[in-house]
């Protein structure tokens, strides 16, 4: 599983999730693209903004924005009914596949600019969930980071993994990624939560 690979799996992942979130909450064409750019995007650059990468790397990635505008504008010109049912079937599980590729490859460029283990896990977790995040806050929905259901800390796992040299290979980063989408979607599926105290 190369860099590339990653890239590419979490951006167009996310920049449907964000066109079909945009499409549900009946956003317009314009709408779509900008929700659709932000979620696959936004988590990068937030990333940068935190590990001290520069931010006008993100501009540098035009083959990726063509890829991302292409998968959205395919999405808005289907009929709204088949993507909303298909939305709703399957939306969580596209979105799981963004956390984790993001979560990866934000965790393996954080190790090469030479961040420490904390930054290795903060770079996972705001580049797999940070996308979600803008998405969500964008269409004015409650993120789903701090939903019931376990999300971002499956990012950060993968992100310890890594920055502890315990996933190296295209076998063991590929695993991970699957592991990480199983974990998500079991989440989802069993309602797993972490503790949480009422003021109430």
């Amino acid at each position: 599983m190369t860099w590339d690979v990653l890239n590419i799996i979490g951006t167009l992942a996310f920049a449907i999730s964000g066109a079909l979130v945009a499409m549900e909450e009946d956003f317009d064409i314009f709408g779509v693209m900008i929700l659709g750019f932000t979620t696959a995007f936004g988590g990068g650059t937030v990333r940068n903004l935190l590990i001290g990468i520069p931010v006008d790397l993100i501009w540098t990635q035009g083959n990726l924005f063509i890829l991302a505008f292409s998968a959205i504008l395919v999405v808005f010109l289907f009929p709204n009914q088949w993507w909303i049912h298909y939305w709703n079937r399957w939306g969580i599980f596209f979105d799981a596949i963004g956390l984790a590729a993001f979560a990866i490859q934000g965790a393996f460029m954080a190790v090469n600019s030479g961040a420490s283990l904390s930054g290795v896990i903060v770079a996972a977790t705001m580049t797999g969930a940070g996308g979600g995040m803008i998405r969500d806050l964008f269409a004015g929905r409650k993120p789903m980071i701090f939903r019931d259901e376990i999300y971002a800390l499956w990012a950060a796992l993968g992100g310890l993994l890594i920055g502890l040299g315990m996933i190296e290979g295209a076998w063991m980063t590929g695993g991970l990624l699957v592991a990480i989408v199983i974990l998500r979607m079991l989440s989802v599926n069993y309602k797993w939560h972490l503790p949480k105290s009422s003021m109430t």
